[in-house]
């Protein structure tokens, strides 16, 4: 996979990562609204929103070179054990 290739790549997912929080925070927000429960559990679903955003754009800029593959998996790491906590 070329450079130019992998950076659609990445923006695709970028691109469809930011689609499905944005969903899912619509989502929350209106049950959280709705509900007595208040905002129990909301920051941990921000810091998810902040590190794909985050490993995107080392993404984009490392490329596929061994240092953004070693971050991207310790950020692929951080973000699984975020969402598995729950």
């Amino acid at each position: 996979m070329g450079r130019a290739s992998m950076n659609r790549w990445l923006l695709h997912r970028y691109t469809a990562t930011e689609i499905w929080l944005r969903a899912q925070t619509d989502r929350l927000t209106d049950r959280l609204t709705t509900s007595t429960r208040g905002d129990r559990g909301q920051t941990s679903f921000e810091y998810l929103g902040i590190a794909v955003v985050i490993a995107v754009i080392i993404g984009v800029l490392a490329g596929t070179t061994d240092i953004g593959d070693k971050i991207k998996n310790a950020i692929t790491r951080t973000i699984n054990k975020i969402t598995n906590a729950g």
